[in-house]
């Protein structure tokens, strides 16, 4: 297919070097800054387009990456003649396309980009479309890209999006807070990337409930409460402490309690 992708920055340049090794042609890349649209242009073997109206109304599909805010003004900028536009974002609906663009729908990466990584991880495309025969279009063209594409509409894209940030920001706001507490302990925090890694992977064959563990997973209160006297000066963090461990003495029980009545 030949695509234009409006945007240039992570997710742009990450589905873009998705397309472009796919054996689509991306015609152009289009935004504000010409400094990252040239990059990316050069990258993607394109044409860098500043000026929204110069874009080509006669691409097959309009790829627009750009911030959620972006979504409410780009889509009626710029015209397609036969082409699909499709939008990024998962907490946006599609109706932010549908007055300026008959065929629209969005393909969602359910994955955290950033334009300079340099080995692309497993990305899930989540999509949705105005109609049936767009919906098998932009459908196969997701599938050329990723392995992983399912239908999704925006009740449900928005409750993935809910479940990505407590899978992903949540969990990195926690080695934020780890590795800062390990620099204020003059501890080595690269010694827990090994732990970091096996407890990803693991939740891969079994439910993450199943194989939790700790000291509150197994009600180990002498424990929890030398921690507790290492972050006495650390309120923050042990606020967070406290709640987490409620939570997964909870949720603990509630697995122990599921298992004796499935006995």
């Amino acid at each position: 297919m030949e695509v234009v992708i409006v945007g240039s920055g992570n997710v742009a340049t990450v589905l873009g070097r998705k397309i472009k090794r796919a054996g689509h042609t991306v015609l152009q890349v289009a935004g504000r800054s010409k400094t990252a649209v040239s990059r990316l242009a050069d990258l993607l073997e394109s044409s860098p387009v500043l000026d929204f109206e110069k874009i080509t109304p006669n691409a097959d599909l309009y790829l627009i990456a750009v911030s959620d805010r972006a979504l409410y003004s780009i889509p009626g900028m710029f015209r397609s003649e036969k082409g699909i536009v499709v939008h990024t974002a998962g907490s946006v609906e599609m109706k932010v396309l549908a007055p300026y663009h008959k065929r629209c729908g969005i393909i969602y990466p359910l994955q955290s980009l950033r334009s300079e990584m340099e080995h692309i991880p497993e990305i899930p495309l989540l999509t949705e479309a105005s109609d049936e025969e767009t919906a098998e279009q932009i459908t196969r063209f997701a599938g050329s890209i990723s392995e992983k594409v399912a239908e999704a509409n925006s009740q449900q894209r928005m409750e993935l999006h809910l479940a990505a940030v407590l899978t992903s920001n949540f969990t990195n706001h926690l080695y934020a807070l780890a590795d800062d507490y390990c620099r204020k302990k003059q501890l080595d925090f690269s010694l827990l990337h090994p732990l970091i890694e096996e407890t990803a992977t693991r939740i891969r064959k079994h439910d993450p409930a199943a194989v939790q563990t700790g000291p509150a997973a197994r009600g180990d209160q002498v424990t929890i409460e030398k921690h507790r006297g290492l972050i006495s000066d650390m309120p923050e963090l042990r606020r967070l402490y406290d709640l987490l461990n409620d939570s997964i003495i909870r949720n603990a029980q509630q697995v122990r309690d599921a298992g004796s009545h499935n006995g």
